[in-house]
C-alpha cells in the first residue's frame, strides 16, 4: 500500500473497485473496522484498523479482506485495486464494526469535550501497517461534504478569502454509543465513560433519546451508575429506574445517599417505589422510608443520613486514624458531629481545627460546644440564612430530643435554592 495518504469515508463510499485488469469488479457499500482494537499491538497506531470492505459483485454482498486492497491516488483520485479476491468469513464480520452503518450520523461521546456530538464524517489514515480511522468530522466542512456541496462552497470560501474551521475529534477522544443491538465491545465502551466525572456523564445521558440512555447507564459500574443517577434529572432518573429490573435498580439505590433515594421515590409511582423499597436492603429502605416521611418544607426530607459522630474524649491522632480508615466521602467531614455517652449532639469540630491541632490533645480541647444545630421538624427555609451568617458547610439536624439525625451540606441548600427559582 501507499503510505501516508488520508481521505475521508465519505470520499469512498460508491467508489469503483478493480481487479488486477483494471475492469470494474464492484463499488464500495462500507469499510469494516476491528471494532476491539483497544487488544493492537503497540506497534500499531491504537486505533481501529479496516478489516473488511463491503461491496457488490454480481448483485451479491461481499466482503472483502482489505489486506489484499491496494489504494492510489492518480490525480487528486483514489483508486481501489483488488489483488486478490478473499472474503472475509462471517464469524469474523460479526467482530467487526461497519462504519458508514454504525458510526456516520450518529451520536458519539466526545470524553474531552463531555458532550455528545454528531458525525458528519470519518477520516482516514493510511500507514504501511493498514489503514485506520483517525478522527471524526463534527464540524460544517464534513456535513457539506457528505452531502455533496462541499468543492463549490470551498471555491466561494477561497476567491473571498474566507474559511470554515475545521472541527475534528480524535478517535481516541470519542466514544461509540448506538441505540440499535449492535453488539459493540462493551468492556472498551465502559473504560472510557468510567472517566468522565458523574455530573458530565449525567449531562450527556440527559441529551441522549430514550433507548440509547438505557444502553449507556447499563455499561455503569453501580458505584459509577448511583453517582450519575444522583446527578441526573426526575424525569431522567424515573425513565433510568424504570428501565433497569427492580434487583439491578435496588443494587443502585443502595450505593446513593438516603436523601437522594427519597427525593427519586417521590417522582415514581407509588407501587414500582414500594417495590423497590422491599427489594433494596433493610437498613437502607428503612433509612429512605424515615426521610419520606417528612413534609418537603421540612428540614428533615433534605438531611443526608450518612455522617459520623465521635466522642470528646478521644484524641486528634485517634480521629484522625478513624477517618482515614472509613474513607467517608468529603461532604462528611466539612464538620465532625460531637455526641455524649447517650448519643446526644453537644458540639462540633471542624476539620481545619482538627489537621492543625497536635495528635495527643483530645477532641475536647477544640470543640465548639455553641455549634448552630437545627430540628429535623424546622422549616427549610430558615437554612440559607443560617449558612450565610455562620459560614458554615454542613449544619448538624438534630431530632426535639437532641439525638443526631443527620446533617445538611451546603450543596444540597443551594440545589434546593437553584430548584425553587427554577419553578416560579
Amino acid at each position: 500500500m501507499t503510505s501516508q495518504i488520508t481521505f475521508y469515508l465519505s470520499q469512498i463510499i460508491g467508489t469503483k473497485i478493480y481487479d488486477d485488469s483494471g475492469d470494474c469488479i464492484g463499488k464500495i457499500k462500507d469499510l469494516l473496522v476491528d471494532s476491539a482494537y483497544n487488544t493492537l499491538l503497540p506497534t500499531e497506531t491504537g486505533r481501529p484498523k479496516v478489516i473488511a470492505l463491503k461491496t457488490k459483485i454480481n448483485r451479491k454482498v461481499h466482503y472483502l479482506d482489505f489486506a489484499h486492497i491496494e489504494i492510489s491516488r492518480i490525480e487528486r483520485k483514489l483508486i481501489f485495486s483488488c489483488k486478490k479476491v478473499v472474503t472475509v468469513n462471517e464469524k469474523t464480520i460479526e467482530t467487526l464494526m461497519p462504519l458508514a452503518k454504525r458510526v456516520l450520523d450518529r451520536q458519539l461521546v466526545d470524553i474531552n469535550g463531555r458532550k455528545l456530538v454528531r458525525v458528519n464524517d470519518i477520516r482516514m489514515a493510511i500507514v504501511p501497517s493498514g489503514t485506520f480511522a483517525i478522527a471524526v468530522d463534527i464540524g460544517t466542512e464534513g456535513l457539506l461534504r457528505r452531502i455533496g456541496i462541499w468543492m463549490p462552497i470551498k471555491f466561494v470560501l477561497k476567491i473571498t478569502h474566507s474559511t470554515l474551521p475545521s472541527h475534528f475529534v480524535l478517535w481516541d477522544d470519542v466514544e461509540t454509543i448506538d441505540d440499535s443491538n449492535y453488539n459493540i465491545k462493551l468492556s472498551r465502551t465502559s473504560a472510557k465513560l468510567q472517566t468522565l466525572h458523574p455530573s458530565d456523564l449525567a449531562d450527556i445521558i440527559e441529551e441522549m433519546g430514550k433507548a440509547t440512555r438505557t444502553q449507556v447507564f447499563a455499561l455503569l459500574d453501580e458505584e459509577k451508575a448511583a453517582d450519575v443517577l444522583e446527578e441526573l434529572e426526575p424525569y431522567a432518573q424515573a425513565h433510568i429506574i424504570g428501565s433497569l429490573s427492580i434487583e439491578k435498580a435496588a443494587d443502585v439505590l443502595e450505593k446513593m445517599p438516603a436523601d437522594e433515594v427519597a427525593d427519586l421515590m417521590d417522582v415514581l409511582e407509588e407501587d414500582k417505589a414500594e417495590l423497590l423499597l422491599k427489594e433494596m436492603d433493610r437498613e437502607s429502605s428503612e433509612e429512605v422510608r424515615e426521610l419520606m416521611e417528612y413534609d418537603n418544607h421540612e428540614v428533615g426530607s433534605l438531611m443526608n443520613t450518612d455522617f459520623l459522630t465521635f466522642k470528646s474524649h478521644i484524641t486528634i491522632g485517634e480521629t484522625l486514624s478513624e477517618l482515614r480508615n472509613q474513607k467517608p466521602e468529603p461532604g462528611m467531614i466539612y464538620s465532625l458531629f460531637i455526641t455524649d455517652d447517650n448519643d446526644n449532639f453537644i458540639a462540633t469540630v471542624s476539620l481545619g481545627a482538627l489537621v492543625v491541632t497536635e495528635h495527643e490533645k483530645k477532641l475536647a480541647d477544640i470543640m465548639n460546644e455553641d455549634a448552630v444545630s437545627v430540628f429535623d421538624d424546622d422549616k427549610i427555609d430558615s437554612l440559607a440564612e443560617i449558612i450565610s451568617k455562620y459560614n458554615m458547610l454542613a449544619i448538624p439536624v438534630i431530632s426535639r430530643d437532641m439525638k443526631m439525625e443527620g446533617m445538611v451540606v451546603i450543596d444540597d441548600i443551594v440545589e434546593d435554592l437553584l430548584n425553587k427559582r427554577k419553578t416560579k
